[in-house]
């Protein structure tokens, strides 16, 4: 019996990583291969008055300049519209690949320079004389909005891209007045630069003799990219355009969007006939990849004399940046306002997003996108409530969970979970992180002259955006099904197609497991390929969790064809009815009988028919199956951390984290524990140490890993992660996802324990990141008023 699904597999990718045998988009070299060099804007916001490129273009091995003048193309789409709070349209500006009449951020792309060496195109770069006439900018979400600011686009007024809201606001208000206790919560939650270990690339290839293009790039989704370029931006034919994601180092949500550079490079290629490679330096990836996070908000929580919530009203002013990035105005809208709810039965809801222009870099969906946003900002509000009325925040928050027993849950703000067990979660999460040795840790901590806290974070997200017919109604203008095909070779091993794509996630060890264990094969016999749209037939990509939970139910599907398929011929064989032969461990039995064919046998006579009916069964054996998911699924569970303060210079250090989450089942334990751990070591970094931070005029100050703080390995505790299981009723693997809860649970948890340490100050809220400085600073200055 081969059943893998529960097992610790090794990742059979880890192999060519660890060896340095990965194949990435910068590893490629073709014959006749040019650079691309891009400059970019030095300005926030400016008129172009005059773009010079001629002293360039004599320089030495430069083969072209391109413009915006020269590359009359379409705009970079956006895949999600948004609908104002009167039914209008958001608004839309164009967003040129190569900039045109104007330059909206610092990074804002102004002109290509391709050469025969990547040194002589940044030579030639700086011969380009550009004429900027600047203009006033706007780099703050609250000034954005202020009467008079500086207008990013004239179609969006107030800066305002559109004003959306959700729930009911007329319970609320009702909620409030009847309340006997509102807490009231104000906080940012900071934006982020993802930093994937690998910087985006991308190679431009066109073939003069077929007409055929090729993209290399590092992207989450080559089928979206491939669609999105070739229908909207360039005009190339989907069968004249293929687009390949080899092996990814990492993508965080940064590598789904379609970006200008991908289209500019293809379309060049056309233009010099000749291969043209760019990869990113890591500063150019601070002012061109999208950014995540960047909210401000406002939430007020009813809460009546017994300890319930009854009503929930927030306010948020979301960023967009400079231009609409791919999937940028769903994150703040039905990515984070649906989730407002949180793990609590709440009567009354209403969400209010403002989303705003500034002359900044575009932001979009960072690991968690919006889920993140939601949990922190219900999370620390919770904490607050548990401040306003005395009491206990464990015990609060437990009079307000939805019971394991009211599932499905329908929220009042869209979603109904259909599965949850908040209540254990919680439980076994204490047990593991040893609450009731609290206090002598706390103890110990303070006789070493530390503060010590602890933080809870008990959370719920949506994974696997659902479904296609939902979600288009709702503004998404692409179906968000997925795509798998099993291909069985005569000899019985197994290749199998995908349209979600790994860059990390552990997918070619999880989906050979998964089909290992439906056929009944050893786990070497499964190939897993992805990433390349001319191999297979189409696909959503990876983001969101989705992989297994859509990816994985669509492979599922597959292998049952396939099944059904075998069985017609085994039955054949085995002159039997098809109804009575039987599938398991990889052998078809004739019910009753000890008559049986093994998978092998039954897939070489697929592609040897000498003996079965070719005008009834057809030879071969390959399935395609398309999975669209009837709702999201959704993870939840408990994160506790305990951090440890030094008073003297605010330094503060996570010295314990217990995890345990509910993904739904579990396929690999290891992998997940690693996702789980991953998650929440990003989670450490945004609470605690990382912040884009621009001045007024639209400047980056943290435009390098010199200013922009990234968690290393002695900033991260060793992370306790543990499972409970409720299997997800709507798929038929009952997989929920793992790649962000950490990211989604943690934020919170950490700033819960910084606030819970510095009590004794009578701190009752900081904003991320808890920097050394700003915790100083609120002990400095509370000691500063007790004295006074």
């Amino acid at each position: 019996m081969n059943n893998y699904i529960g097992a610790s597999v090794k990742r059979r990718e880890d192999q060519r990583f660890l060896t340095g045998r990965g194949t990435y988009t910068d590893d490629f070299n073709r014959p006749q291969q040019t650079h691309a060099y891009f400059l970019r804007s030095p300005h926030a916001h400016a008129a172009l008055k005059r773009v010079d490129v001629t002293a360039a273009k004599a320089a030495p091995g430069v083969v072209a300049i391109f413009t915006g003048e020269d590359m009359k193309v379409g705009s970079i789409p956006c895949g999600w519209q948004i609908h104002n709070k009167d039914g209008s349209p958001m608004a839309e500006p164009g967003h040129p690949p190569l900039a045109q009449g104007f330059v909206r951020h610092v990074g804002d792309q102004v002109a290509v320079v391709i050469a025969e060496t990547l040194e002589q195109a940044k030579e030639a770069a700086e011969l380009i004389e550009v004429d900027y006439s600047p203009l006033p900018a706007v780099a703050f979400l609250n000034d954005a909005v202020k009467p008079g600011a500086p207008q990013v686009w004239e179609q969006a007024p107030g800066n305002i891209c559109f004003d959306w809201h959700i729930g009911d606001k007329g319970p609320v208000d009702a909620a409030m007045a009847k309340a006997k206790w509102v807490a009231k919560i104000d906080l940012v939650n900071n934006r982020l630069v993802p930093n994937a270990m690998e910087p985006r690339a991308a190679i431009g290839e066109y073939d003069v003799s077929s007409g055929d293009y090729t993209l290399t790039t590092t992207s989450q989704n080559p089928h979206v990219i491939r669609l999105l370029m070739g229908a909207f931006v360039l005009g190339i034919p989907e069968s004249k355009l293929r687009v390949v994601a080899p092996d990814v180092g990492g993508g965080f949500g940064s590598k789904i969007f379609h970006y200008a550079e991908e289209a500019i490079v293809t379309w060049a290629a056309g233009q010099v006939h000749r291969p043209i490679k760019w990869t990113a330096e890591r500063s150019e990836s601070f002012i061109s990849d999208a950014h995540g996070r960047d909210h401000v908000s406002h939430a007020d929580l009813a809460i009546d004399a017994d300890g319930k919530f009854i009503g929930l009203h927030v306010t948020t002013l979301a960023n967009m940046g400079a231009y609409l990035s791919t999937f940028a105005p769903a994150v703040p809208t039905y990515l984070y306002a649906t989730l407002l709810s949180g793990v609590y039965d709440l009567p009354a809801i209403y969400a209010e997003v403002k989303a705003v222009f500034t002359n900044t870099v575009p932001v979009d969906a960072y690991r968690g996108a919006g889920r993140p946003e939601a949990t922190f900002l219900l999370e620390r509000l919770v904490d607050i409530a548990a401040e306003t009325t005395g009491i206990d925040r464990v015990e609060l928050r437990r009079r307000n969970f939805i019971k394991a027993n009211a599932f499905p849950y329908q929220t009042q703000v869209a979603l109904q979970y259909d599965s949850g067990d908040y209540q254990t979660c919680l439980d076994q999460a204490q047990q593991a992180g040893d609450i009731a040795g609290f206090a002598a840790r706390r103890a110990e901590s303070e006789k070493r002259g530390k503060l010590r806290g602890i933080g809870y974070s008990t959370y719920v997200e949506a994974c696997g955006i659902a479904p296609s017919a939902v979600v288009g109604s709702l503004g998404a203008r692409a179906g968000l099904y997925e795509v798998g095909t099993i291909r069985v070779h005569p000899t019985g091993s197994v290749t199998v197609f995908t349209g979600t794509h790994s860059h990390g996630q552990g997918h070619e060890t999880t989906f050979a497991q998964l089909v290992a264990s439906q056929l009944g094969l050893p786990v070497e016999s499964v190939e897993v390929v992805h990433g390349d749209t001319s191999k297979i037939p189409f696909g959503m990509g990876t983001y969101g969790s989705r992989s297994l939970a859509v990816g994985g139910s669509a492979i599922t599907k597959a292998v049952d064809k396939i099944v059904a398929k075998a069985k017609r011929i085994a039955a054949h064989l085995l002159e039997a009815s098809e109804a009575d032969i039987e599938f398991k461990d990889g052998k078809f039995t004739v019910a009753g009988t000890d008559r049986s064919k093994a998978f092998g046998e039954i897939s070489l006579a697929a592609y040897v028919p000498h003996n079965y009916p070719i005008d009834e069964i057809e030879p071969g054996l390959e399935e395609t199956a398309f999975y669209d998911p009837k709702n999201f699924t959704f993870p939840g569970g408990t994160h506790i951390c305990e951090v440890e303060i030094d008073p003297e210079t605010g330094v503060t250090r996570v010295v314990r984290f217990t995890a345990v989450d509910d993904v739904g089942r579990v396929i690999n334990p290891m992998i997940v524990e690693g996702q789980i751990q991953g998650g929440i070591a990003q989670g450490i970094g945004q609470a605690l140490l990382e912040n884009a931070v621009y001045d007024s005029d639209g400047q980056l100050l943290s435009g390098s890993l010199m200013d922009y703080c990234m968690p290393r390995a002695d900033d991260l505790p060793n992370i306790d992660v543990g499972t409970h299981t409720t299997l997800c009723t709507h798929n038929p693997l009952g997989v929920k996802g793992c790649g962000e809860v950490g990211a989604i649970g943690s934020p919170p948890a950490v700033i819960n324990a910084v606030v819970d340490a510095l009590k004794p100050y009578g701190v009752k809220n900081i904003d991320m990141p808890a920097s050394p400085e700003k915790v100083w600073r609120l002990i400095n200055g509370a000691a500063l008023q007790a004295a006074e």
